[in-house]
């Protein structure tokens, strides 16, 4: 925290920047509170004394105000893009981080959230009768344009569940390249099954799970704001832990970072082997020179690629079996079977109804139409953990190979699947002063 106090008191320029597009925004939403407050649908009324609760999400937004937390989002990344690839600042990143934790975190209260549109897109497409609102579809897709073009400008300091991270790390401490290959795996894993709950209609796993998000609204229950605090005290010594080992996000990103053409580069010129940078990223994301003489022999390389193309497809097969055989234990995370099973177990003679139970009674629904629903919801969560199990199968099997093959590298560059283009590298450069 001392780092980016002492950098943006240091930094005028860009401090009057941030200062000016905060303003900007406060005076462009202070004027319309009513206006920005208002509800979709009115409040019901009850006879029985009844209080509506308080919502624990954000009142939906007018449509004004959701075209321009589009705005600020296409032009915050703008800025930073060009801080980080053309100005090379790391002073520029910090102070655009605490723009993105006041304003996407506080002041929006971590919604509308890139990683949470995640859900909303695959809800959309598999539920034709969903809508999706056209903010969430711009906050999906903008970040990840960017990052095909720039590298991930937008985990840098746009992010506010990766803002808030980077700015507490004050003592990094170096990972095993194994440990973090492995605790990689995690966000794939998270990444499939948010797919598959959304898909299925069951559940936004993303924003019900979000260690932050109830910090930045400020009304988290004790369990999410503890496993918040775990995150952000585990942050000043391992850098950025929800973004490398639970971000479903960030595996998109991820894939889309490798094919940047404009990606950040440790050095402006050509590099000069002075090492310096070798240690400098807290996420290990920079890839050191790979001499000729450390490089195998052509035939144990190709002994090497026909294991692994028997051994991949033999893990995604293994992997979607596996999965499928607890599809039902999948399944019963959706409420309709899981009222269906309670159903199926109720005896009204031993045992006292559920308040599911009573609801459902009291709807009038007939029992067959409820079964019928959950054995269709239960057949898709057959094939979806089948797919699921094969995804998770091929990455393992390309994570073990990407640790067994050697790539010939004449200078230090930085990884761009896992280089978040924080900068923090560039200081450390002769080449850049």
């Amino acid at each position: 925290m001392s780092e980016i106090l002492k950098y943006i008191t240091q930094t005028w320029n860009i401090k009057k920047l941030v200062t000016m597009v905060s303003m900007f925004i406060l005076l462009m939403t202070s004027g319309f509170p009513l206006f920005a407050q208002q509800q979709r649908f009115p409040k019901p009324e009850f006879e029985s004394g009844y209080t509506q609760p308080v919502t624990s999400m954000p009142e939906a937004r007018s449509e004004f105000f959701a075209i321009f937390d589009v705005f600020v989002l296409i032009l915050a990344l703008s800025l930073i893009t060009w801080l980080i690839l053309k100005k090379r600042s790391r002073r520029g990143v910090l102070a655009m981080s605490v723009f993105s934790i006041l304003y996407f975190g506080f002041f929006r209260e971590g919604c509308i959230c890139s990683v949470g549109s995640l859900q909303n897109v695959t809800l959309a497409l598999f539920q034709p009768e969903y809508s999706i609102p056209l903010s969430a579809l711009a906050f999906f897709v903008i970040p990840l344009v960017y990052t095909l073009f720039f590298g991930r400008t937008f985990c840098a300091g746009i992010c506010p569940l990766g803002a808030i991270q980077d700015v507490l790390l004050l003592r990094p401490v170096t990972m095993k390249t194994w440990l973090q290959k492995v605790l990689g795996l995690i966000p794939y894993i998270y990444l499939g099954l948010s797919v598959l709950y959304a898909a299925t209609a069951t559940d936004f796993i993303i924003c019900r799970y979000d260690p932050f998000v109830g910090i930045y609204r400020l009304d988290a229950t004790f369990f999410m704001f503890s496993i918040g605090a775990i995150f952000l005290l585990l942050s000043a010594f391992v850098a950025r832990p929800y973004c490398r080992f639970f971000c479903p996000y960030g595996v998109l990103l991820n894939w889309m970072s490798r094919f940047s053409k404009h990606h950040l580069t440790i050095t402006p010129n050509k590099c000069i082997q002075c090492r310096l940078c070798e240690n400098s990223c807290p996420l290990g994301a920079i890839n050191t020179p790979v001499p000729v003489k450390v490089m195998e022999n052509r035939a144990t390389a190709t002994k090497r690629f026909i294991s692994l193309s028997l051994i991949i497809p033999a893990l995604v097969i293994l992997g979607g079996w596996t999965l499928s055989n607890f599809h039902e234990n999948l399944a019963n995370v959706n409420a309709k079977v899981r009222l269906a099973n309670e159903l199926i177990l109720f005896k009204p003679d031993v045992m006292l109804a559920s308040v599911e139970i009573e609801a459902f009674k009291s709807a009038g629904t007939p029992v067959e139409e409820l079964y019928t629903e959950a054995a269709i919801i239960v057949e898709q969560f057959y094939f979806g953990a089948w797919i699921l199990g094969g995804f998770l199968g091929l990455v393992f099997g390309l994570t073990l190979s990407s640790l067994s093959v050697f790539k010939y590298r004449e200078d230090y560059t930085p990884d761009k699947g896992e280089c978040v283009s924080c900068a923090r590298c560039l200081k450390y450069c002769p080449v850049e002063k």
